[in-house]
């Protein structure tokens, strides 16, 4: 048996219509900055007013941050943490997405330490310190179901004028309290519903692929993966499906207990970072076939994907191209199976300087593949799918 620790200290509350009991719980301060996007559906769908009111009802005051972006910046990061002390706030509360839940938690570390975002980041150009003093607390309320954010330490912020898209995480970044209310699900579009879903879908099965996993780890990604094949299909064709939005809510949070991330994350953060408007959950789609069928080909994770294809509906599957087959099905299922890089403006000559970016950015460990990939695979991976699509679903016609 493998040794493993396991780290929860986030207290969550699950559940349709969860987001009413906030005003219930123990406050981790008395006034809290209140952090969204800088697009309008938290206020358009009355997620905002809503959790304003539970607040008041709790007996916090509130002041608001708005101008979070979809892939959230270093200067997101120091503007908001000047936010929380212009306002004397002693907490956040993290309203939206991962972008806005990855942001806060940055922002609630930044706002108790000095320098800039940057200055702790392990990426090539950061500054790689250690924080002098824990985040203030946090608290999420996801309106997304893909990244897991409500349950982790983990924060992606880019930095543009460095090319960087990476990962920051510091124990005091888990989340004192999340909310988790499919409720606030709803009206997530249909593509984007896609793209949180096949995130989630690809923390768990970067994790049970992943050199390191254990069976801990493996029980949360085989159901979450189980769910999400069931259930994220359903939620895209109908998104007010009450229990496809529920079971998809679970596998997100589920995902997010224990994700282990392999190169396949750190492959789409270089592409995020040369390309502030793809959506990282698109981006991990476009490389998704050749990344997996690069193992199932040489029968490098054989066991593995087989419990993953299995977890997916697939009866009796015989090898790794069973999970291939599945992943593809699914894919096509949620109307992904046509992205292309090229249409995110990705070019072939672009696409040269990114194997390199791959060991400057954080996103998974690269070491943790079944197989170590050099950065001829690397290239080979991001070209195979610049202009084409999901073939292979063609091919076995």
């Amino acid at each position: 048996m493998n040794q493993f620790q396991f780290y929860m200290p986030t207290k969550v509350l699950f559940g349709a219509g969860q987001l009413a009991s906030l005003h219930d719980q123990q406050m981790p301060g008395k006034k809290a900055l209140i952090i969204t996007s800088n697009g309008q559906s938290a206020k358009k769908h009355g997620y905002l007013a809503r959790v304003e009111k539970e607040l008041e009802q709790a007996g916090v005051a509130h002041a608001l941050f708005d101008q979070v972006r979809p892939n959230p910046t270093r200067e997101n990061v120091m503007d908001g943490a000047k936010a929380v002390r212009d306002n004397d706030c002693d907490f956040v509360v993290a309203l939206g997405g991962g972008s806005v839940m990855d942001c806060a938690k940055c922002i609630a570390l930044m706002a108790a330490n000095p320098g800039d975002i940057w200055d702790y980041s392990l990426s090539k150009n950061g500054g790689k310190k250690p924080v002098a003093f824990d985040a203030i607390p946090i608290v999420c309320i996801t309106t997304s179901a893909g990244t897991g954010s409500e349950v982790d330490i983990a924060a992606v912020i880019s930095d543009d004028a460095g090319q960087e898209k990476t990962g920051i995480f510091f124990p005091s970044m888990f989340p004192t309290l999340s909310i988790v209310d499919a409720d606030l699900m709803m009206s997530v579009p249909p593509a984007f519903t896609a793209y949180q879903g096949m995130d989630a879908f690809f923390h768990a099965s970067e994790s049970v692929i992943n050199k390191n996993e254990h069976p801990m780890g493996e029980m949360f990604a085989l159901k979450a993966i189980e769910l999400i094949a069931k259930y994220l299909p359903l939620a895209c064709q109908d998104g007010s499906n009450q229990e496809a939005r529920e079971n998809m809510a679970l596998a997100n949070t589920l995902a997010g207990y224990y994700m282990l991330c392999t190169s396949a994350h750190t492959i789409e953060h270089v592409m995020g970072s040369f390309h502030e408007n793809l959506v990282h959950g698109a981006g991990l789609i476009m490389t998704a076939h050749a990344y997996y069928d690069f193992f199932a080909e040489r029968k490098a994770a054989e066991e593995p994907m087989m419990k993953m294809a299995k977890a997916m509906g697939v009866e009796n599957p015989t090898s790794g191209k069973d999970f291939i087959k599945a992943l593809d099905e699914l894919i096509s299922a949620v109307g992904c199976a046509d992205l292309k890089m090229s249409e995110a403006g990705i070019t072939e000559e672009e696409l040269k300087l990114y194997p390199q970016k791959i060991h400057e950015v954080l996103g998974g460990d690269i070491t943790a593949d079944p197989l170590s990939l050099s950065d001829a695979d690397y290239l080979e991976i991001y070209q195979k799918y610049l202009t084409g699509k999901y073939t292979i679903l063609e091919q076995e016609k």
